[in-house]
């Protein structure tokens, strides 16, 4: 069957990886359906450039309310689309929040991912329809070895770790009981400028930018020491992709095969924002301090700087808090985004995937840090003009 025939259904739609890889599978000639739940607000900003009236013609891209948590919901909607690929990619992904709402957590990833593969074998769809899980890193919570690989025990470290291990294990399960193809994408820290603002990468970048053009004085962060292997999103969806064009379906791990640290992270962040930082103190303590500004960076970032710098957000104008200078602290460390179990270091191995699907990542750590920054220095000036 060719990509122009097929029909993809992905959960998650509206995230960060549900509207890049909505994008690839619709340049690949497919349908795509999409699940949303439903919001008193829009929330489908990501996706909202591929979205039409379906009064009228456009791409084969359809929205459709639906909820993890609810069987019957789901298992009309694979039945109405009848999918050749599924994606779940929807989830409760945030770590720190996983500790605040552990069972509502359990509920959307864990059995989420149970009620998709159980509406699957109920419609008899197991020789038609493929299965991709999104599975994660954080299942290595603890490691045991490093860098991790397809045969590194799991031992995670938080109830979103936890949730996401059961995810795992029931998807091989119905992969071997009912011979379904149904793999498991276990992806790194996959990041860009769709990425949520409150997962520490978005963070980092948007508050470079706002403490650069004078809109916000400074951040705070939790563990600065954890390193993470942090790659593009638009790389990892060409993954998912490929794992459901296998011959045989194979648990895989995507991966840069690179480690940065949180530390490092803010001073590329920061750097690509016009800010070179250095460092002073340790543990709760430590603050990250303006060792130089260079406007022609920012300057570069902007139409008209000036115009945007004398305007206001919110409360805050340019009068209040000023663009920084040498010697101001804009990071400082708050022990309440300390995890109450860390993971402190995260290392893939991506050889096997390389192999079996001839995938490589193609965006540097330079190159995803200065696309958010670059996108966050165009969304102020755009809610500026």
């Amino acid at each position: 069957m060719s990509s122009k025939n097929k029909v993809a259904l992905i959960t998650g739609v509206t995230g960060q990886d549900g509207s890049y890889l909505s994008e690839l599978l619709l340049d690949k000639g497919y349908e795509v359906h999409g699940i949303k739940r439903r919001a008193s607000q829009f929330n489908t900003d990501r996706v909202d450039h591929l979205y039409h009236d379906p009064h009228f013609k456009g791409l084969p891209f359809y929205l459709h309310y639906g909820d993890m948590t609810d069987s019957t919901n789901l298992i009309r909607l694979i039945q109405e689309t009848q999918p050749d690929e599924i994606y779940n990619l929807a989830a409760q992904s945030h770590v720190q929040v996983s500790f605040e709402s552990p069972e509502y957590t359990a509920d959307v990833d864990a059995m989420g991912t149970l009620r998709m593969l159980e509406a699957i074998r109920i419609l008899g769809l197991e020789k038609k329809t493929r299965f991709y899980q999104a599975s994660t890193s954080e299942l290595y919570g603890k490691v045991v070895e490093t860098p991790q690989n397809e045969d590194t025990p799991f031992y995670p470290r938080s109830p979103y770790g936890v949730a996401k291990l059961y995810a795992f294990w029931i998807c091989k399960n119905y992969r071997e009981a009912y011979d379904m193809f149904a793999v498991n994408g276990i992806l790194f820290n996959h990041e860009s400028p769709r990425r949520g603002e409150t997962f520490v990468t978005r963070k980092i970048t948007r508050a470079a930018v706002r403490i650069a053009a004078g809109l916000q004085e400074k951040t705070f962060l939790g563990n600065m020491n954890a390193k993470r292997d942090w790659g593009h999103a638009k790389d990892y969806v060409k993954g998912m992709w490929l794992m459901l064009q296998q011959d045989d379906p194979e648990d895989l791990v995507l991966a840069t095969g690179e480690t940065t640290s949180v530390r490092d992270f803010c001073e590329m962040a920061f750097g690509a924002a016009g800010i070179e930082l250095e460092w002073e103190g340790e543990g709760v303590n430590e603050r990250g301090i303006v060792k130089s500004v260079d406007e022609d960076v920012i300057s570069q970032h902007f139409n008209n700087s000036t115009q945007l710098r004398q305007g206001s957000v919110g409360q805050a104008t340019h009068s209040e808090i000023q663009t920084p200078k040498t010697g101001d602290t804009v990071i400082e460390v708050d022990p309440q985004y300390f995890r109450p179990t860390e993971v402190e270091l995260l290392l893939g191995d991506p050889s096997r995937a390389q192999e079996k699907l001839g995938w490589k990542h193609e965006y540097a750590i330079n190159d995803l840090v200065e696309d958010m920054v670059t996108s966050d220095f165009k969304e102020i000036q755009a809610n500026n003009e």
